[in-house]
């Protein structure tokens, strides 16, 4: 079956202003031929570990765009994504609520008296420290490389 002419284009993305203005380098870029995924991507960094940090940065501003654009928040957007990215990697499913645990049938035995517990004073609670974000652009490449391409990835 052949394609109308308008359809035999492939429609990419505009290059960010910034991009033009400073400079930079193309580590990823993703598109869908009859609904099939390719992948390009630079082997830009020492770690496949950083590839997750830029994965999750990617996350955050997919979350964003769907904020803007849809009635959507930006957690339920960023929830959603999550949801189907673990599911596609294979991850369990954990409840949210841990199951409460079988009451035993032994009968306790009678409490003794309780001495009056003096008021304390409520603990302050800290936050945990989130840990720094490094972002592309904070990550220190290894300079460029010959571009791989991965061809299709199953139908999505």
């Amino acid at each position: 079956m052949r394609r109308p002419p308008d359809e035999a284009l492939y429609h990419a993305l505009p290059i960010a202003e910034e991009a033009l203005a400073n400079g930079g380098v193309e580590i990823l870029r993703a598109g869908l031929i009859d609904d099939e995924l390719f992948v390009t991507a630079r082997h830009a960094f020492d770690t496949p570990a950083t590839w997750g940090e830029v994965l999750a940065e990617i996350t955050r501003k997919l979350a964003q765009i769907y904020a803007l654009e849809t009635d959507l928040s930006e957690a339920e957007a960023l929830a959603e994504i999550e949801a189907a990215y673990a599911a596609d990697l294979g991850a369990t499913v954990v409840d949210e609520e841990p199951p409460k645990p079988a009451r035993s049938r032994q009968v306790a035995a009678p409490k003794a008296a309780k001495p009056k517990a003096v008021a304390a004073k409520p603990k302050a609670v800290e936050a945990p420290a989130r840990p720094a974000r490094r972002t592309a652009a904070r990550t220190k490449a290894t300079g460029p490389r010959k571009p791989t391409q991965s061809g299709p990835r199953g139908k999505r």
